[in-house]
């Protein structure tokens, strides 16, 4: 018997398995793929995830990769433009966007190295049940015959359309429908110094540098306009880049490298994290719209939370219950500020008044530029950075002057 069965081999299950084997705990890992494996993904780690793979002590294997630092960040919601770097975060002022071919491949092989069983090419065709609680897995490796393995807890780590989720039931709650659409590629031969974001109506652009000296380009359209981005997707997608300041001439002066990959799958969602005898890691227990790209490293936060519950409950020194309920606790508590601002900017709602000022008020001063774009990696509070109190700090008597005059000319349109 395993201690632990993790299901998913990707960004939250490579480390949730990893974590638990370095506590010294028998960990089975299995995932349907093979790797190095491809999948749709948004490649930022933002600057909280970066401080966890130095802590894991995997940074220098993703640096070793090529992926390349983004210290510079461009950030245009048009008139205006913000330019700056981040303040560095427990000592990291870098955020970078691997390929997920690169990046999944270095975290499993971590998590073989901490003594993890690994399986790749297998399938789980479902939960083992004993009074109740989840007892294990039962699947297959391709080709191979059914097995049956047990283990204490399994940990879904296997994405937003988790079977394992699907298979205790897992409740559902902050849930919101999908707002967006969102399609990737790469180019080569793109001048491309940090990372590029721009905001325009119903458009939202992103630009990132990625291994083999290339560009990742990303477009997020709203969800109701699927059908009429699909009718031409080469298209639609350069006239969205032409938007977006000169990126689409810096686009078009280089050469797409790869197909453009996508979905209008992308849903808003909060599950009930554990249960008897399972646990939810990553996507598979919250996940957003990828416009703000935290997924990942929300996937590093929770591999770590999980790993500590895990291996304290298991370990006797508190109940398993309630140091999974800690896990859950914790997670909310970090996550639900960030999911409110991505649902509101996948939302393509005109930036309210307020924002306006208040990107006005910092576009001259670095340090603040500095601080908001920690908000927008992850590593400066978000309800810290936009309470009542820092943003009068910010903005002053003049700004304030301007947000009341906006709101009356809103209410007056109204």
């Amino acid at each position: 018997m395993y201690d632990v069965i993790v299901v998913g081999a990707r960004v939250a299950g490579s480390s949730t398995a990893m974590l638990l084997a370095r506590k010294g705990l028998r960990v089975l890992l299995v995932d349907r793929a093979t790797f190095p494996s491809d999948t749709l993904s948004t490649h930022q780690v933002q600057l909280p995830g970066v401080v966890r793979l130095a802590r894991w002590g995997l940074l220098e294997r993703v640096i070793a990769s090529g992926a390349p630092p983004a210290r510079r960040v461009r950030f245009d919601p048009g008139p205006l433009v913000l330019e700056g770097s981040f303040a560095a975060f427990d000592g990291i002022d870098a955020l970078y966007s691997p390929r997920r071919t690169v990046l999944d491949t270095i975290l499993i092989d971590a998590a073989r190295e901490a003594g993890a069983e690994v399986r790749e090419g297998f399938v789980v065709d479902e939960l083992v049940l004993e009074d109740g609680r989840v007892a294990g897995i039962r699947g297959a490796e391709k080709g191979g015959a059914t097995v049956t393995e047990s283990a204490r807890v399994v940990v879904g780590a296997d994405g937003k359309r988790s079977m394992v989720a699907r298979a205790v039931g897992a409740p559902t709650y902050r849930e919101l429908p999908v707002l967006s659409m969102g399609f990737y590629t790469y180019w080569e031969g793109v001048d491309l110094a940090g990372g590029e974001m721009y905001a325009r109506p119903r458009r939202m652009v992103g630009a990132w540098p990625t291994n083999d000296g290339l560009v990742m380009t990303y477009v997020a359209w709203p969800v109701e306009e699927f059908a009429a981005f699909r009718a031409d997707v080469e298209r639609n997608f350069l006239e969205t880049l032409d938007a977006a300041g000169d990126l689409g001439e810096r686009v078009r002066a280089g050469r797409r490298a790869e197909r453009f990959r996508g979905s209008p799958d992308l849903p808003n969602v909060f599950r009930v994290p554990h249960g008897p005898g399972w646990v939810l890691a990553g996507d598979a227990g919250l996940t957003m719209d990828p416009v703000t790209g935290q997924g990942i490293g929300h996937a590093f936060r929770d591999a770590e939370l999980i790993a500590d519950a895990l291996a304290a409950g298991l370990g006797g020194s508190r109940p398993l219950d309630e140091a999974l309920e800690e896990y859950r606790r914790a997670r909310d508590e970090e996550t639900v500020p960030m999911y409110e601002f991505t649902t509101e900017i996948a939302s393509f709602r005109p930036p309210a008044v307020e924002q306006q000022v208040l990107l006005e008020a910092i576009a001259d001063r670095p340090s603040e530029v500095s601080r908001f774009f920690g908000v927008l990696t992850g590593s400066v509070p978000m309800r810290e950075y936009f309470s009542s109190r820092n943003v009068f700090r910010l903005i002053g008597l003049r700004g304030m002057a301007k947000v009341m005059k906006g709101r009356r000319r809103a209410r007056s349109a109204a």
